[in-house]
């Protein structure tokens, strides 16, 4: 994948004191997904889908470029950043890999951040 087409990680921490991620490391996983995976950058960011989060993803938002984004359930994240992005004409259907991280240890949620970006290097391949 050319550096121009390189994915960018993004992790929502719901606050910081979700109960859903209390097992994870949050620095261990970035520092992980900077350092092993193919990624343009990585970001942390405490609350995704709530006013900041908007103003956040229509600042960060481009078309053509491809988000992987960790946080709670997927179907949330659609319906919480789908008009941000539109509003930037990006399209989350096609430009954000949402994952859910809830309730993962830090090594599991490495697995699952590893497999989207495997399986997105093999769509692009």
């Amino acid at each position: 994948m050319s550096e121009e087409n390189l994915p960018r990680f993004i992790q929502c921490m719901c606050r910081g004191d979700c109960p859903g991620f209390t097992q994870l490391n949050v620095w261990s996983l970035v520092n992980y997904v900077r350092n092993e995976l193919d990624v343009e950058y990585t970001v942390v960011h405490p609350q995704l889908c709530v006013d900041d989060g908007d103003r956040f993803w229509q600042d960060l938002a481009k078309p053509g470029v491809t988000y992987i984004v960790g946080g709670c359930d997927p179907k949330m994240q659609r319906k919480m950043y789908k008009d941000a992005l539109a509003a930037v004409g990006a399209d989350f259907d096609k430009q954000v890999i949402a994952l859910d991280l809830r309730n993962m240890p830090t090594d599991e949620a490495m697995q699952k951040v590893t497999a989207a970006f495997e399986k997105l290097s093999a769509s692009k391949a």
